[in-house]
């Protein structure tokens, strides 16, 4: 018998996701929350002059890594149908070069205000590793939009260090490192696994509940210690 649940809160996902790692946690996370009766609404950043995934090049891999150090923007258009005052924002994307990707650094500079404001906003970072300028960064511009920024959730690669990192760079390049007869053995995959994808799922239904009973700040603060707490058991080793 299937479970039916009271709608009793609403959440608001606005992503950016360059590589579809971020679409696809997105994806699972607003699937648990929409079985436990929360109503959800997504809504994907899209530029204004498409970005490709892989760049197919060493040079524009270089240059896109020097750039998004420098926390380049990328123009995105005004996102549409923001209209319901959620109880809780998500904003989810990706790190580039260790701050918040082009598209989400335009989207707070033109347009964070005007949607953010006086809103709950829970950072959703999906990175190779290193998320914590991301994070501390992320924060800072949210509360100069007047948002109050929640506790981050936070997914990494379960690759260790260095293939995590060879293997993101050699992917974004064109190469397929997982298909590499030396590499595979270290670097199975490219970015998060299966079972962190469908754990999202689960994640989705655990914030669903705590919204209800707890609220949005105890509801996010939980969530996140949660995911810090289990992200050690993704890890694979070699």
């Amino acid at each position: 018998m299937e479970k039916t649940h009271a709608t009793k809160s609403a959440v608001l996902i606005i992503y950016y996701s360059f590589s579809a790692q971020t679409a696809s946690l997105v994806k699972s996370l607003a699937k648990g929350l929409a079985e436990w009766g929360t109503a959800v609404e997504k809504i994907r950043l899209s530029p204004t002059t498409p970005l490709r995934f892989p760049l197919r090049s060493l040079l524009l891999t270089f240059k896109m890594m020097l750039t998004t150090f420098f926390r380049k923007r990328v123009a995105i258009e005004e996102p549409a149908g923001i209209e319901q005052k959620p109880d809780l924002i998500i904003l989810a994307g990706p790190t580039w070069s260790y701050n918040p990707s082009g598209p989400i650094l335009f989207f707070l500079d033109r347009f964070g205000q005007k949607y953010l404001a006086d809103r709950p906003v829970m950072p959703m970072i999906s990175c190779r590793g290193y998320w914590r300028m991301h994070a501390a960064g992320l924060a800072r511009l949210l509360k100069r939009c007047g948002a109050r920024p929640a506790a981050p959730l936070i997914f990494t690669h379960p690759n260790p260090e260095p293939w995590r990192t060879i293997g993101v760079f050699l992917k974004i390049t064109g190469r397929t490192p997982e298909k590499s007869r030396f590499l595979k053995k270290h670097y199975p995959r490219f970015g998060h696994s299966h079972e962190q994808i469908n754990r999202a799922e689960g994640y989705g239904k655990f914030l669903a509940e705590t919204l209800q009973e707890e609220g949005v700040a105890p509801a996010c603060r939980r969530l996140a210690e949660l995911v810090n707490k289990e992200r050690a058991s993704f890890m694979t080793h070699d």
